[in-house]
């Protein structure tokens, strides 16, 4: 990797490796960014803090050219009632909790293609940063373009009359039986192998059968569908696939259908809950599905849906059950 860089005269320090990423040196302090963006330093301070990043000092310049260039955007879309002003804080969060996630797994990247060199050597490290980043900034636009193309036809060719964020949807869990003993007893390249292996299973699953992963948490996967079958297809398939895939352990998997609130990226309700819940008390290898699930799913023959009564859930009383299997 070395070999693709030119050397560098002067020294690299941890600073510079940050300036690269940055775009820029830190020159402003939280005042006189707010000052140059137009907007009061409590507002400020408020976005920065949604963002999820640490208090800063009053006397503190960590702030860059970027900084300001981005918070006068926000001001802009605000201004022009694209975001409304209530939100601007939960827009803010959102973005940064999908993007911290994607910086952590970018730095493991660099971490595993540079290995020792990328704490040892800063030269090293800083040049590879300032020649793979631009390649991701276009990676990451595309592939932003695409899910924002993908969601707004969705939209548009919703037909029900939902309103813009509630509609009727599947909910699905799948989660890995005994994590936390995997946890306890496998290395972090034997997890971090484990957990790649099902993410990428489960995505492709998912995507087959028309649903789309929500978020992955560790152990578990978050997906949603429009239609009770396609929900079905994906918790069989995962079940079936992982079967086959003898390095990875069983899954539980629950189901639920009903009104979802979609915000932000993520989803919220009682069906939500219904479904982890769910998921929570079915056995290894198993689907179970709720009331809702299975009156959508009764008399199709691919299917064969098995009561076991009343479960007993955290926050549910009385719920019922069905187990989901292949018809036939």
């Amino acid at each position: 990797m070395c070999s693709l860089f030119e050397p560098r005269d002067k020294e690299i320090s941890g600073d510079v490796v940050e300036e690269t990423i940055l775009g820029g040196p830190p020159r402003y302090t939280k005042a006189q960014v707010a000052e140059a963006a137009g907007v009061e330093v409590a507002r400020t301070e408020r976005l920065w803090q949604a963002m999820g990043f640490a208090h800063v000092g009053d006397d503190e310049a960590v702030f860059t050219d970027a900084d300001v260039a981005a918070l006068r955007a926000l001001v802009q879309l605000v201004s022009a009632e694209v975001i409304p002003p209530e939100l601007e804080t939960a827009v803010a969060r959102s973005l940064a909790q999908t993007m911290s996630r994607l910086a952590e797994w970018q730095v493991g990247i660099f971490r595993s293609i540079l290995g020792e060199q990328f704490a040892k050597d800063l030269v090293t490290t800083a040049q590879f940063a300032d020649a793979i980043l631009p390649v991701m900034e276009r990676m990451q636009g595309y592939v932003w373009r695409r899910h924002l193309a993908a969601t707004a036809s969705r939209e548009l060719t919703e037909r029900e009359e939902t309103s813009a964020d509630e509609r009727v949807q599947v909910i699905g869990f799948a989660d890995i039986v005994g994590y936390t003993r995997l946890i306890r007893d496998f290395t972090e390249l034997q997890l971090a192998r484990l957990i790649d292996g099902f993410e990428e299973l489960a995505t492709g699953v998912v995507a087959e059968n028309h649903g789309r992963v929500v978020k992955t948490v560790g152990d578990e996967v978050l997906f949603v569908t429009d239609t009770a079958a396609d929900a079905a297809e994906i918790a069989l398939t995962l079940n079936e696939e992982i079967a086959r895939a003898e390095e990875l352990p069983p899954l539980r998997i629950g189901l639920a259908r009903g009104s979802v609130l979609a915000r932000f990226g993520d989803v919220y309700g009682s069906t939500v809950n219904i479904a982890s819940r769910l998921t929570s008390v079915a056995r290894p290898a198993s689907v179970l599905v709720d009331r809702e699930m299975a009156a959508a799913l009764r008399g199709r023959p691919d299917y064969r849906l098995i009561s076991v009564g009343p479960t007993k859930v955290q926050g549910f009383r009385g719920l019922r059950a069905w187990a989901l299997r292949r018809g036939g």
